[in-house]
């Protein structure tokens, strides 16, 4: 697959929308506090983090989680560095990620040194942060990768619109490239999503989802 600009409308000013998939890349109620009570919340992060910590992503959307998992690193006083590899096959570019952001004032300080120093589609490098940009569909791109992470974002869009970034084989990939008692979570608690994750080898379990959201999954590596 090419590198393609992702097809975008934007809702209520500043809210993302993906023409291709239909689905706004945030929650409408409050994606920070979404990303905080999914991402972060059902991986035990920041409790788990130490130097080094890999977190891996499949759909990278406004870089919402980034910020958020780094904002979180810093805030916890962690030395060292946090790594964060993300799989993207849209990715937005510099423009339409701080137009996103722009919702998310907390966020600003790591927004505007990310963005200041980011190279587009490659990566970013600081004091307390390595990142990786991975473009193209994961389908191919996961196999290839050679890291080993410690907690994986699932945050594609919904398995109903996108059910490519949900299949059972990439979910598979997913569980080959964990480290051992590493962790997931995502949104969504779909029946095929959770069986695909089983297969490939987590122990999942379904708990309280954020705000309309009744479910949501998480996993650890059985």
């Amino acid at each position: 697959m090419q590198n393609q600009q992702p097809e975008l409308s934007w809702r209520d000013g500043d809210v993302p929308v993906s023409l291709r998939f239909d689905d706004p890349y945030f929650s409408l109620e409050n994606g920070l506090a979404e990303t905080r009570h999914v991402f972060l919340s059902g991986n035990d992060l920041p409790d788990r983090f130490r130097d080094g910590f890999q977190i891996a992503e499949l759909g990278f959307g406004t870089g919402l989680n980034l910020l958020t998992a780094w904002a979180a690193w810093e805030r916890a006083g962690c030395s060292g560095r946090l790594n964060f590899t993300s799989f993207e096959a849209f990715p937005m570019d510099a423009a339409q990620m701080a137009r996103a952001l722009q919702a998310f004032p907390e966020v600003a300080p790591w927004r505007d040194r990310f963005l200041t120093g980011w190279a587009g589609s490659g990566g970013y490098m600081s004091e307390t942060l390595r990142f990786e940009l991975i473009v193209g569909d994961a389908r191919k791109t996961l196999p290839e990768w050679e890291g080993q992470a410690d907690a994986w974002f699932l945050d594609g869009f919904s398995p109903a619109r996108n059910p490519e970034l949900w299949g059972a084989k990439l979910l598979a990939d997913v569980g080959r490239h964990t480290a051992p008692a590493g962790t997931l979570a995502t949104y969504t608690a779909a029946g095929q999503v959770r069986r695909a994750l089983q297969a490939a080898g987590f122990l999942i379990t379904r708990v309280p989802g954020y705000g309309r959201k009744r479910h949501m999954t998480r996993g650890a590596l059985a």
